[in-house]
């Protein structure tokens, strides 16, 4: 059961009861992510996340971790592209704590110049740690490099040279203008009163009014195929290869999921089962989709030796040109679907999976569906909505490419048919 309501400043609140659990997790989602960003302050809402934990007027950092602590909670938060969240998961009885804390570090945190400071070598230390992660890194240089100069394919870290540039009368502005009432939604699941609960968020919430009018912000990103290779002394070759998808809330998201767990999504996909199983020549093979307000992305990912790079290449394509050719039976949808059915709702067993698939949902779609429309979703696709997909996602002309590792010699171009 859950109820959708909004305060006279814009703020949407949504509430999911769970009586027969005994943890509630709270999460406060804003509309702000790294593509609300200009070049100059690429990684400024991922440095504002770090800071709203430093320290408020009335606590400091430590008293905000010994305080959650102290009742056995978590708090954290994170930033995507296109909205940052900030959560608590506590026992139902300390609902009131995690709400006075989560809200205090929102409203109230100081921004103070020495902890932005501090905080400085900190995210340094964070690029510096995802620069070696190369199978990571090498996913964000892809959308790097197929958006170029678009603000979706800035690193959500930024870069030395723009947090170097950080204040805190900077910070403080760029908080004003992106956290707004109106772009923000109140998500919380687990066991409660729906109305004392409502009421105490009313408490904290109403106050806030906004410093700007709404905006429709419209995008306009366009998809640039391209190949991008990065010299790494490393073992492996990682390598991406991205083809435009589809956007979020498009109504072919279900045969896009189906046809993805058939083709590079698990164990005994076509991927890895003629890769990793049959051939041995790679330890991790996968495909993906990303989905944005107005663009999507489908990724296929492989890590092999420099020498197996164009035996595994061949095979992708190889693998892509029978899905396009492909016909599949009612049996094969038929158990894609009670995998992904299975899976929907197993990861749903938590206040946080509930917590996390409602607010996102309210921020950027402004619906909710309920776990039986999804599940009605799924079994509704038809062979023949993916066989039209993959018809328009597996268009080579729009292949792109990017590579990690000791890729000078690699002529991936050549490999591509590009």
């Amino acid at each position: 059961m859950f109820e959708v309501r909004t305060l006279p400043n814009g703020i949407r609140i949504v509430l999911e009861r769970i009586p027969f659990l005994r943890s509630i997790a709270m999460g406060i989602w804003v509309a702000n992510g790294s593509r609300n960003e200009q070049e100059e302050t690429c990684g400024i809402s991922h440095f504002i996340e770090h800071m709203l934990f430093k320290g408020t007027e009335g606590r400091s950092a430590k008293d905000i971790a010994e305080e959650m602590d102290a009742v056995g909670g978590q708090i954290n938060a994170y930033t995507s592209k296109e909205y940052t969240c900030y959560y608590t998961r506590t026992l139902d009885t300390h609902i009131d704590i995690a709400l006075d804390v989560l809200t205090d570090m929102f409203f109230h945190s100081k921004f103070a110049d020495e902890d932005i400071l501090k905080e400085k070598n900190v995210v340094l230390e964070e690029i510096n740690m995802y620069e070696d992660s190369t199978e990571e890194l090498v996913h964000d240089l892809l959308q790097e490099t197929l958006w170029q100069g678009d603000p979706l394919g800035y690193p959500i870290l930024g870069t030395e040279q723009t947090i170097s540039g950080f204040n805190s009368s900077l910070l403080k502005q760029y908080y004003k203008d992106h956290y707004q009432p109106h772009n923000t939604v109140i998500a919380v699941a687990g066991n409660f009163d729906m109305e004392t609960l409502y009421q105490k968020l009313e408490k904290h919430f109403s106050g806030w009014q906004p410093s700007k009018p709404p905006q429709n912000i419209q995008y306009h990103t366009s998809h640039t195929p391209k190949i991008i290779k990065k010299v790494k002394d490393i073992e492996q070759v990682h390598l991406c290869l991205g083809l435009p998808g589809i956007p979020l809330g498009s109504e072919d998201v279900y045969a896009l999921t189906i046809f993805n767990t058939i083709f590079g999504g698990g164990m005994s996909s076509k991927l890895f089962q003629t890769i990793r199983e049959d051939r041995g020549l790679a330890y991790s093979v996968y495909s993906y989709p990303s989905n944005y307000q107005d663009i999507g992305l489908f990724t296929i990912y492989a890590g092999m030796s420099v020498g197996q790079t164009g035996e595994v290449v061949k095979l992708i394509l190889q693998e892509m040109e029978q899905m396009k050719n492909a016909r599949f039976t009612e049996e094969a949808i038929r158990k894609t679907k009670e995998q992904l059915k299975s899976n929907y709702i197993i990861g749903l067993e938590s206040t946080s999976s509930r917590m996390t698939s409602i607010g996102k949902s309210e921020l950027l779609l402004r619906r909710i569906q309920t776990p039986d429309e999804i599940i009605q979703r799924i079994d509704e696709v038809t062979g023949e909505q993916i066989e039209n997909l993959i018809g328009k996602i597996f268009d080579f002309s729009k292949l792109s490419a990017a590579a990690v590792g000791k890729v000078e010699q690699l002529n991936i171009e050549e490999m591509l048919r590009i």
